[in-house]
């Protein structure tokens, strides 16, 4: 099986948990529904298994949706810029990469984005109290080869062409466009959700709107997948979802955490989706709510910086 392009390289996406996700799709093609795209690792492992008829990708990073635009409808326009800024940097990659950060933060323009992205710390997003992209470099490595980001970014688009619509709006006014037979997966910050601002994040995200929006897609009988918290040991990573939401949750097995064995300690990590109601009631009950998603050494928890 062809691997699955991933172009935006980015903390915390679920690339590994996709196909374990898809899992739970209804078994006939839906319009897919991401409220907080960030990488679209579950939309483009749909559209690989040809789940999707449809996917609306969103994201209140609006360059980032930018970034998305140009990968889908433009891919030889985006892959051009970051092979000149790769090269460019070139025997100067650590002053490079500020000149670059400094560019981003005065225009936006995406093929700074993705640069940056490349070439920061864990690919993780860091943005200061002003919302200026403050993460520091990776000095390490040079970022994705030109040809190898080419790959990828044609793979999306290939895709993602012709089946997405892209918009960068608050989650509830996205959430808005979902009808009974689609489906929306969410994957919400972990520390977002728990307070007012993360520096993850342009914008951070309420708990209780949050659970509230829940309850609403509830009594609209909105299929949804939620990906939400976790736990290493016995620490647990976000807030329970509430009963009265009368969510399945499913506890996923990432593997031993490899922060914790730095610390001499031997700790399992543990993911959790949650499946609505309206999803349970087409697709049935799953036969297991603990699964594991790879045997090997691996914390999701501890990519995102948990």
């Amino acid at each position: 099986m062809m691997k699955v392009p991933h172009p935006i390289p980015y903390q915390g996406s679920k690339r590994l948990l996709a196909p374990l996700i898809l899992e739970y799709f209804p078994r006939h093609q839906v319009k897919l529904i991401e409220p907080f795209a960030g990488a679209a690792a579950v939309s483009l492992a749909a559209a690989h298994s040809n789940r999707i008829s449809r996917v609306l990708l969103n994201d209140l990073n609006a360059p980032l949706m930018e970034l998305w635009k140009f990968i889908i409808d433009r891919p030889d326009r985006i892959e051009w810029a970051y092979r000149q800024l790769w090269q460019k940097q070139l025997g100067r990659e650590k002053d490079y990469y500020g000149v670059v950060r400094e560019k981003f933060n005065v225009t936006h323009k995406p093929h700074f984005l993705l640069y940056l992205l490349a070439r920061c710390v864990k690919a993780s997003i860091r943005y200061n109290s002003q919302g200026g992209f403050n993460q520091s470099p990776d000095n390490r490595r040079k970022g994705m080869n030109p040809d190898t980001m080419k790959w990828h970014v044609d793979g999306a688009s290939q895709l993602l062409r012709g089946i997405t619509t892209v918009s960068a709006v608050d989650y509830r006014e996205c959430l808005k466009h979902a009808e009974e037979g689609d489906l929306v997966y969410m994957d919400p910050p972990y520390q977002g959700v728990c307070r007012s601002r993360d520096p993850r994040y342009m914008k951070g995200l309420e708990f209780e709107k949050f659970t509230a929006t829940l309850g609403e897609l509830n009594e609209r009988n909105i299929s949804y997948i939620l990906s939400y918290d976790g736990k290493t040991g016995d620490k647990s990573y976000g807030k329970k979802m509430p009963a009265d939401l009368n969510l399945v949750q499913l506890e996923i097995e990432v593997g031993r955490s490899s922060q914790a064995t730095l610390l001499g300690r031997d700790h399992t990590t543990y993911e959790s989706i949650y499946l609505s109601p309206a999803l349970t009631e087409r697709i049935g009950n799953p036969a297991r709510t603990q699964l594991t998603v790879a045997p090997k050494q691996f914390s999701l928890l501890a990519q995102n910086g948990l």
